[in-house]
């Protein structure tokens, strides 16, 4: 897998702005229509807080290292044993596949109700799958925090029946629950060679690794049909060899093959056909070394994958060598700790189209240009749902590359909605050249902040890593929306100042974005046309390119462009989602979701956890070591007026009082006084909740630091919600 992001860029960009250039006056046009995108699903995504609960819900967030930062649409449901949340079906259904949550280290069940009877067959949850550790990564240092489990219902539901899932012993947090209808069990193909009659146990208690190679030698040498009937299937080896041959299943949710290494090549004749079957895994960390994938290498030319389900693996698909003209289609790949699929060079003529991805450790879908360019390949009408450490799709390089059609929804971390990028990572590398045609994409609440760089990524990001892009890159009919950060974003991820050229972006909507439209962070030029935004949190334009004195970025005015034409006047500041003078939510918490530090922190009470909007979890300084301090960075210089402390309101914390004083600065290493030190209640009885009220004549602050000297209920500082307003 591709190593992570490096420390490139410094917080506080110094540049020339640059203004609009071009006919400022020109009236706008509408976007051209965008055609749906995204993949045809055979089933419905119903979200748990749009649901019937009696629970709590969760988010949104989007803090990183929180549970409702790496959730579908940053929301969930958390459900204590008891507790309960109940779907109406908005169409047929005999199957559910929920994406849930447990606590770290527990297991247990969902018991399952339709229509108020309960199922004899509860869903079974674990943790064993997630709580990825991810120490490379600044910041949040565990990821990927939701699994998928799935259930066939034993009956057939209509819209308007009910699907009540409840916490049967351990706390379950329900995201989201996939509805559908599965179609009866395929019969075996006229000559085809099935794998227990070569001696596989289809119940799953014998290994049948040596019974699939033998169906597989003996079909190949005729070009025929294995056949993999309903059942459970151990293939603890890996699989070589493998060409001229179908592999089929009776469909993926009845024939399901255990391995978590499945085809293992280097090379092949081609011809592989993989089909209607799921493979399921055992891979619970990532380690980039081993070979922990459904396909790794090759499966040769002119070969084909349809309606699998592939599901905790390390990658779905890590295809290096011959695998021109593959196609990928119609299938799932679901809790992979690396990327889903990854064309690691030499891929000529790729299809990878109407595919559903969730919860992936890296990008959900790469090309990737080591050894060889990628050339003439395409990602179309796929689906991608919470990659929760990089980008929905990512182009490393390559030569004439398509990317259209596609839905990414809820990056988080390391992860843009669509990067477009020279970042190499290794030798020899193939820059992007030709054409690359992005068009016609829908990105929902993707970008996130980068904690290697410390700055936001944008939903789209544009990057001349390693190498200035000189390809032509033509970005259409894009739709964003409720994007955390910035829409569109150009940037030498390296820090070097590589130049973006030759891009155009013509017809795009930008629905909600929290800082800017164009981020725009490295010397070049690009054209904009027909870009019509609205609910724009900052300004229009952030031009700083880096390092200083590199270059100038233009951004050229095509027409038909409409609420984006302010620019963010201070390089030395990132602007602040929602910021500017024109706060559209002036009561918002000016902390949620900001950097904190702190001069200590115990286990897994991290600072973060003091600005992630939920008061059940905190921060608790180094013991019996006064003073201690938290510092929140809230992006640019604020006149706070009003500081709200918590601590969790659970019962079990007793009443305490906390000698504490509230400081500001602006640079983040002096800090005057804002609120002089003294003794604060925090009382259960009151929420567990002190106000702290600033006077007007207090100066701006951009580092809110809160410093505490005392506690007389523990030995530390503890603060589980640090929260700034305006007023």
């Amino acid at each position: 897998m591709r190593s992570p992001y490096v420390l490139a860029l410094a917080v506080a960009l110094v540049g020339t702005v640059v203004g609009v250039v071009g006919p400022a006056s020109a009236q706008p046009t509408p976007s051209p229509a965008a055609a749906a995108a995204g993949a045809t699903l055979p089933f419905t995504s119903a979200e748990a807080e749009s649901a019937v609960t009696t629970g709590q819900k969760i988010g949104p967030d989007h803090t990183q290292g929180t549970l409702a930062s790496e959730a579908s649409g940053r929301q969930a449901v958390r459900l204590n044993a008891g507790q309960s949340v109940e779907f109406t079906l908005t169409g047929a259904a005999n199957a559910v596949n929920v994406a849930y949550n447990v606590p770290d280290g527990q297991s247990g069940a969902l018991a399952v109700y339709v229509n108020g009877t309960k199922l004899p067959t509860s869903l079974a949850v674990t943790s064993k799958y997630s709580y990825v550790d991810t120490s490379w990564i600044a910041g949040a240092k565990t990821h990927h925090f939701f699994d998928n489990a799935r259930l066939l219902l034993g009956r057939d539901l209509k819209a308007g029946d009910k699907v009540k899932l409840e916490a049967a012993s351990t706390q379950v947090t329900v995201d989201v629950a996939d509805f559908e209808q599965v179609a009866a069990a395929a019969a075996k193909p006229s000559g085809a060679v099935s794998v227990v009659d070569k001696g596989a146990d289809p119940t799953g208690q014998q290994d049948s690794t040596q019974a699939f190679r033998d169906a597989i030698n003996t079909a190949k040498a005729g070009g025929g049909t294995v056949w993999i009937p309903p059942g459970d299937f151990k293939v603890g080896s890996e699989l070589s060899g493998v060409e001229n041959v179908t592999v089929q299943g009776a469909g993926h949710w009845y024939s399901v093959v255990h391995s978590s290494r499945f085809i293992n090549q280097t090379s092949s004749a081609g011809k592989v056909h993989l089909k209607d079957f799921a493979v399921i895994g055992e891979v619970t960390e990532r380690v980039d070394n081993n070979p922990d994938n459904f396909v790794n290498g090759s499966l040769g030319p002119d070969s084909s994958v349809s309606g699998m389900w592939i599901q905790h693996l390390k990658c779905g698909f890590w295809l290096t060598g011959n695998n021109d003209n593959l196609i990928v289609e119609n299938s799932r790949i679901l809790d992979t700790t690396a990327d889903g699929l990854n064309l690691n060079g030499n891929a000529h003529g790729v299809q990878v189209r109407n595919n559903f991805l969730r919860n992936q450790g890296d990008d959900s879908l790469a090309m990737w240009s080591l050894n060889g360019a990628d050339t003439g390949s395409t990602f179309s009408g796929n689906t991608i749902s919470q990659p929760n450490l990089a980008n929905g799709i990512a182009i490393y390089g390559g030569t004439d590359i398509t990317v259209k059609d596609n839905l990414v929804q809820d990056t988080n971390a390391l992860g843009s909605g669509i990067a477009i990028s020279n970042q190499k990572f290794l030798d020899p590398f193939s820059p992007l050249a030709g054409t690359i045609t992005v068009s016609g994409n829908t990105l929902v609440r993707t970008g996130a902040i980068n904690p290697n760089w410390g700055h936001p990524m944008g939903a789209l990001r544009v990057d001349a890593y390693d190498s200035a892009i000189e390809a032509t890159v033509n970005i259409t009919n894009t739709t964003i929306k409720d994007s955390p950060y910035s829409a569109y974003e150009f940037v030498s991820g390296s820090g070097t100042g590589k130049a973006v050229r030759n891009v155009t972006v013509d017809g795009s909507t930008v629905d909600k974005v929290g800082t800017v439209v164009v981020q725009a962070e490295t010397p070049g030029a690009v054209k904009f046309s027909n870009v019509q935004a609205a609910g724009v949190g900052a300004a229009g334009v952030y031009n700083c390119p880096y390092p200083s004195g590199s270059g100038t970025f233009t951004v050229t005015d095509g027409g038909g462009n409409s609420g984006w034409n302010s620019t963010w006047s201070d390089c030395s500041a990132w602007p602040q989602p929602g910021g500017g003078a024109t706060d559209p939510d002036p009561d918002r918490n000016l902390a949620k979701g900001r950097p904190a530090t702190a001069t200590g922190s115990v286990d897994v009470y991290t600072p973060g956890k003091a600005v992630d909007g939920d008061a059940n979890t905190y921060w608790e300084s180094a013991n019996n070591a006064f003073p201690q301090a938290l510092t929140v960075d809230l992006g640019s210089a604020q006149a706070v007026r009003r500081v709200v402390l918590k601590l969790p309101p659970a019962t079990a914390w007793a009443a305490r009082t906390q000698t504490l004083s509230v400081q500001g600065g602006t640079d983040g290493s002096s800090f005057s006084t804002l609120a002089a030190s003294k003794g604060y209640r925090f009382d259960p009885a009151t929420g567990n909740t002190v106000t702290v009220t600033l006077p007007d004549s207090a100066p701006a602050t951009r580092y809110l630091r809160v410093q505490v000297t005392a506690n007389t209920g523990w030995p530390a500082g503890q603060l589980s919600e640090v929260e700034a307003y305006l007023k």
